[in-house]
């Protein structure tokens, strides 16, 4: 049994663009997911930022974890690092995390880096919004990694409420 796994938060949990063994939703302690990262590459540009999410410090998190082959973790680092570390906003960490099956596993996380100047902190809901609607990046437009995100959240019974009211107000533009 392979003890490689990857904790997805955010597009990971409905895009990981990864073989694995084993999808299975997950609870992480201590670290929050959180639309605090100005995408300059994914979801927008330099000139016109997106917002994508991040693993933030404290509270908890749930999410999907994967586990992944032992034999394709090389190729499937190299992936997440050249998806995940384009501009170097997030730190890669591995945290113990909580299956719902009952398993405790480790887990390699991106966590985002406070001192990267993408970091955008803790934005109001309505400055989301202003960011959000017309930023498109190489990976697309940002309010469809918005809705995608939240639709696979409700999908799967985690609740976020100030992702829904974002999600419903792009919907309706």
């Amino acid at each position: 049994m392979s003890n490689f796994w990857v904790f997805g938060y955010g597009s990971l949990m409905w895009n990981p663009g990864f073989d694995h063994l084993r999808a299975e939703q997950a609870f992480l302690r201590g670290a929050h997911r959180s639309l605090c990262v100005y995408s300059w590459v994914h979801r927008g540009t330099q000139e016109r930022p997106g917002l994508v999410f991040g693993l933030d410090n404290g509270g908890a998190c749930r999410g999907i974890a994967y586990q992944v082959a032992e034999e394709i973790w090389p190729q499937t680092l190299d992936y997440l690092r050249a998806r995940e570390q384009a501009t170097m906003v997030y730190k890669e960490h591995w945290h113990h995390i909580e299956l719902d099956g009952g398993d405790k596993v480790e887990a390699l996380v991106y966590m985002v880096d406070h001192s990267h100047p993408q970091y955008a902190g803790a934005l109001p809901l309505e400055k989301q919004l202003d960011i959000v609607t017309g930023a498109i990046g190489k990976s697309g437009a940002n309010p469809e990694y918005i809705i995608n995100t939240a639709d696979h959240l409700e999908e799967m019974g985690i609740p976020d409420t100030n992702l829904a009211w974002l999600a419903a107000r792009l919907k309706d533009l």
